[in-house]
Protein backbone atom coordinates (compact mmCIF):
# COMPACT_ATOMS: atom_id res chain seq x y z
CA UNK A 1 0.00 0.00 0.00
CA UNK A 2 1.37 3.21 -0.99
CA UNK A 3 1.08 6.21 1.41
CA UNK A 4 0.03 9.67 -0.40
CA UNK A 5 0.04 13.62 0.50
CA UNK A 6 -0.53 16.34 -1.45
CA UNK A 7 3.40 16.83 -1.60
CA UNK A 8 4.54 14.20 -3.81
CA UNK A 9 3.64 9.86 -3.68
CA UNK A 10 5.96 8.09 -1.29
CA UNK A 11 6.80 4.29 -1.35
CA UNK A 12 6.62 2.31 1.52
CA UNK A 13 10.36 2.40 1.57
CA UNK A 14 10.01 6.05 2.06
CA UNK A 15 11.49 6.69 -1.62
CA UNK A 16 9.54 9.14 -3.60
CA UNK A 17 7.50 7.61 -6.10
CA UNK A 18 9.99 7.44 -9.39
CA UNK A 19 8.83 8.23 -12.79
CA UNK A 20 6.30 10.88 -10.73
CA UNK A 21 6.82 14.88 -11.14
CA UNK A 22 7.28 16.61 -7.75
CA UNK A 23 8.25 20.24 -6.54
CA UNK A 24 11.04 19.79 -4.38
CA UNK A 25 10.24 22.16 -1.79
CA UNK A 26 6.87 21.14 -1.15
CA UNK A 27 8.16 17.44 -0.28
CA UNK A 28 8.52 18.95 3.46
CA UNK A 29 6.78 21.36 5.40
CA UNK A 30 8.29 23.61 8.44
CA UNK A 31 6.79 22.38 12.19
CA UNK A 32 7.28 25.22 14.69
CA UNK A 33 10.97 24.36 17.00
CA UNK A 34 11.87 21.38 14.94
CA UNK A 35 13.85 19.93 11.87
CA UNK A 36 12.19 17.42 9.96
CA UNK A 37 14.08 15.39 6.81
CA UNK A 38 12.89 12.87 4.58
CA UNK A 39 14.64 10.76 2.38
CA UNK A 40 14.17 11.01 -1.18
CA UNK A 41 16.32 8.47 -2.57
CA UNK A 42 18.66 5.77 -0.78
CA UNK A 43 20.90 3.52 -2.16
CA UNK A 44 24.38 1.75 -0.97
CA UNK A 45 26.05 4.51 -3.38
CA UNK A 46 24.99 7.45 -1.82
CA UNK A 47 21.45 9.26 -0.73
CA UNK A 48 19.51 12.51 -1.03
CA UNK A 49 17.96 14.04 1.49
CA UNK A 50 15.45 17.10 2.12
CA UNK A 51 15.08 18.66 5.30
CA UNK A 52 13.18 21.76 7.02
CA UNK A 53 14.97 23.59 10.05
CA UNK A 54 12.66 26.33 12.02
CA UNK A 55 14.24 29.54 13.08
CA UNK A 56 16.59 28.94 15.88
CA UNK A 57 17.04 25.63 15.43
CA UNK A 58 20.40 24.08 14.64
CA UNK A 59 21.92 20.94 13.40
CA UNK A 60 24.97 19.96 16.05
CA UNK A 61 28.21 19.67 14.58
CA UNK A 62 29.23 16.18 12.85
CA UNK A 63 31.73 14.88 10.40
CA UNK A 64 31.19 12.78 7.34
CA UNK A 65 33.28 10.10 5.60
CA UNK A 66 32.02 11.28 2.03
CA UNK A 67 31.29 14.44 0.26
CA UNK A 68 28.00 16.37 0.77
CA UNK A 69 26.33 18.59 -1.46
CA UNK A 70 23.66 20.93 0.01
CA UNK A 71 21.68 23.19 -1.75
CA UNK A 72 19.15 25.65 -0.60
CA UNK A 73 16.01 25.28 -1.60
CA UNK A 74 14.03 27.72 0.65
CA UNK A 75 15.15 30.92 3.08
CA UNK A 76 18.49 31.02 3.66
CA UNK A 77 21.31 29.23 6.23
CA UNK A 78 23.86 29.57 7.98
CA UNK A 79 26.62 26.85 7.26
CA UNK A 80 30.00 25.83 9.29
CA UNK A 81 32.39 23.70 7.83
CA UNK A 82 35.81 23.65 9.65
CA UNK A 83 34.84 26.34 11.76
CA UNK A 84 34.51 28.77 8.60
CA UNK A 85 30.96 30.79 8.54
CA UNK A 86 29.07 30.50 5.39
CA UNK A 87 25.45 32.18 4.48
CA UNK A 88 23.84 30.38 1.48
CA UNK A 89 20.60 32.45 0.16
CA UNK A 90 18.03 30.61 -2.11
CA UNK A 91 19.63 28.58 -4.83
CA UNK A 92 22.92 28.89 -3.57
CA UNK A 93 24.96 25.42 -2.58
CA UNK A 94 27.99 24.02 -1.68
CA UNK A 95 30.22 20.97 -1.16
CA UNK A 96 30.99 20.18 2.56
CA UNK A 97 34.50 18.03 1.60
CA UNK A 98 34.53 14.56 3.70
CA UNK A 99 36.14 14.00 6.93
CA UNK A 100 35.05 18.15 7.67
CA UNK A 101 33.47 19.08 10.87
CA UNK A 102 30.50 21.11 10.32
CA UNK A 103 27.05 22.87 11.19
CA UNK A 104 23.85 24.30 10.04
CA UNK A 105 21.88 27.27 11.93
CA UNK A 106 18.91 28.29 11.28
CA UNK A 107 18.90 32.26 11.74
CA UNK A 108 15.43 32.38 9.65
CA UNK A 109 13.67 28.78 8.83
CA UNK A 110 14.82 27.24 5.41
CA UNK A 111 15.09 24.24 3.23
CA UNK A 112 17.85 22.17 2.05
CA UNK A 113 18.31 19.26 -0.26
CA UNK A 114 21.64 17.15 0.42
CA UNK A 115 23.21 14.89 -1.57
CA UNK A 116 26.29 12.70 -0.78
CA UNK A 117 27.68 10.66 -2.99
CA UNK A 118 29.69 7.51 -0.92
CA UNK A 119 33.08 7.16 -2.61
CA UNK A 120 34.77 3.72 -2.71
CA UNK A 121 31.78 1.76 -4.81
CA UNK A 122 33.85 2.97 -8.19
CA UNK A 123 34.40 -0.85 -8.91
CA UNK A 124 30.71 -1.74 -7.86
CA UNK A 125 29.20 0.16 -10.62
Amino acid sequence: MKNRNNNGAIREDGELEKSKAHVIVQIIEYLPSSIVSKTILKKITGNVTVSSLDAGEEIAEKSSPFDTYVQIIDGAAEILIDKKVYKLALGEGIIIPAHSFHHFNANVQFKMLSTVIKSGYEGLI
